[in-house]
């Protein structure tokens, strides 16, 4: 069990970021001890790490708090946890770089479109198309 002090050092995040955290109910402590210091886990430090791996990636805390809701309902093992936002990360990412590449492909000629096409790997192809049906921008060929 860690005492806020503690928690701080071990994460890289300052006290007040904690408190505002555990204001906000992005973490908790797990109890209190005999002279009232509030006492986190090592689920709380990793779940700390995972906030700001979120933050870093542009999430607001409301999304976050979200997003670990929800997570938290799937299961409370830790690795499930940490690989299920890690893949919501990396299909974000995947996203955002789909979105960046759209008026590239719009413009390509279609023998362009149809070389990059073949040029990618088969999974990285389904994986770009299935991107772009989700944002709704049709077929890749």
């Amino acid at each position: 069990m860690y005492r806020i002090g503690e928690l701080a050092r071990l994460s890289e995040v300052s006290p007040r970021t904690i408190d505002y955290y555990t204001k906000l109910g992005l973490i908790s402590p797990e109890k209190r001890s005999q002279t009232n210091y509030r006492l986190y886990t090592d689920e709380t430090l990793a779940q700390l790490k995972r906030i700001e791996s979120l933050k870093k990636e542009k999430y607001t805390l409301e999304e976050i708090k979200e997003s670990l809701d929800k997570w938290n309902k799937v299961s409370r093992d830790e690795v499930v946890t940490e690989k299920l936002t890690s893949l919501q990360l990396h299909l974000r990412q995947l996203e955002r770089e789909v979105k960046e590449l759209s008026p590239l492909l719009e413009d390509m000629k279609p023998k362009q479109a149809k070389y990059a096409f073949k040029t990618l790997a088969t999974q990285s192809a389904a994986c770009i198309e299935a991107l772009l049906l989700l944002l709704g921008k049709g077929p890749f060929m």
